[in-house]
């Protein structure tokens, strides 16, 4: 098969089998979908072995491995989707942007985009990096049962001009804020290519099977709301739109923007992933008549089980049964985290929320 062949898609009526869609198009649900953020990674020991033998990148280049990592979790859990495993970074890659991770720093890019020229000279993207992760998409769909829904996904152009800007993992975004705020056709021009080499990434995923998509602005937070409105809303939007045009539900998530979910609202996605730093019942009012999901804190899976178990419910009962709820939390699982304590949260989502429903 070409590296850019169209895969196979389910029918309508094989999609309504599975729940996360149906929460996505906020139809009714027998329970409550979960899944995790960062679901497969750190906190597993399966996951673990494998990096001993492979780095990151490594394992993002071999659809195998890639594929085997998105699996782990899903043998483990009753989960309700599997988003497949690659680096939010690897875009960058297509640009010819040098990329590495350092132990226990996180990315570094080797060119960082200083000043207008170095925008100019960005080349034209060469797609090859990102096909791995269309045929380890083709493996998972594949491995996974009908009602177990398939995630692609992709970083949204604020957040990789971020890293781009920044030369890596930030605090205040300093150099990121100032690029755009003194830069501003330069910064306009360099969101154009992120966003049209996002909106082909996302393309390439949903055709290899991606059944939804999440775009990660997860460092939109860093700004005020005007400034996201006017230098970041209209790129998010047109990138939501292209690929809702292709029938996949588009879930936007970030964090700290419980000030102004309205206007991450505006991106037409169908459904809002929020952090914890917001009730969910206050989220839900904020965004309007559309799909959400989220929100317990990640740190909960960290402490005892019926303290883990309560917290859940509390979220459950904000949602309170409505259609258009999917359950994760407020951000990616932690490392410290136990397996069996994931266990415990998925099992006691289903459980509750089935029992709210009878």
């Amino acid at each position: 098969m070409a590296k850019e062949a169209e895969g196979d898609h389910r029918s309508d009526d094989a999609m309504v089998n599975s729940p996360l869609l149906r929460a996505c198009r906020r139809k009714t649900v027998d329970m409550t979908p979960v899944w995790l953020m960062r679901q497969a990674g750190r906190y597993l020991p399966e996951y673990r072995a494998l990096r001993e033998r492979y780095s990151l990148l490594e394992l993002c280049r071999h659809p195998e491995l890639a594929a085997e990592v998105t699996l782990q979790p899903l043998r483990r859990y009753p989960l309700d989707a599997a988003i497949i495993f690659a680096d939010i970074l690897l875009p960058v890659l297509a640009l010819g942007v040098p990329l590495s991770f350092a132990e226990g720093e996180g990315p570094v890019i080797g060119a960082p985009i200083r000043d207008p020229a170095a925008v100019d000279r960005i080349p034209e993207p060469d797609e090859s990096p990102l096909w791995p992760v269309a045929e380890a998409i083709r493996i998972v769909r594949a491995e996974l049962p009908e009602r177990v829904a398939v995630i692609g996904f992709a970083g949204a152009p604020f957040t990789l001009a971020s890293y781009l800007i920044e030369g890596g993992s930030s605090r205040q975004y300093v150099r990121t804020k100032r690029f755009l705020l003194t830069e501003r056709s330069a910064w306009e021009r360099l969101l154009e290519r992120l966003t049209e080499l996002t909106i082909r990434y996302l393309m390439l995923q949903v055709r290899a099977g991606a059944e939804v998509v999440q775009l990660f602005d997860s460092w939109a937070g860093a700004l005020a709301p005007a400034v996201y409105r006017d230098a970041v809303l209209p790129w998010t939007r047109r990138i939501v739109a292209a690929v809702r045009e292709l029938g996949v539900p588009v879930i936007v998530f970030s964090t700290g923007t419980a000030g102004y979910l309205d206007l991450v609202a505006d991106t037409g996605a169908d459904v809002i992933g929020v952090d914890w730093r917001i009730e969910l019942d206050r989220a839900w009012n904020a965004i309007g008549a559309r799909a959400i999901q989220g929100n317990l804190d990640p740190a909960w899976l960290l402490a005892p089980a019926e303290d883990l178990r309560k917290a859940a419910r509390d979220v459950l009962d904000r949602a309170a049964g409505r259609p258009g709820h999917i359950f994760n939390l407020g951000h990616g699982v932690l490392p410290e985290t136990s397996p069996d304590a994931v266990a415990i949260l998925v099992e006691f989502v289903h459980e509750y929320s089935a029992g709210v429903r009878d």
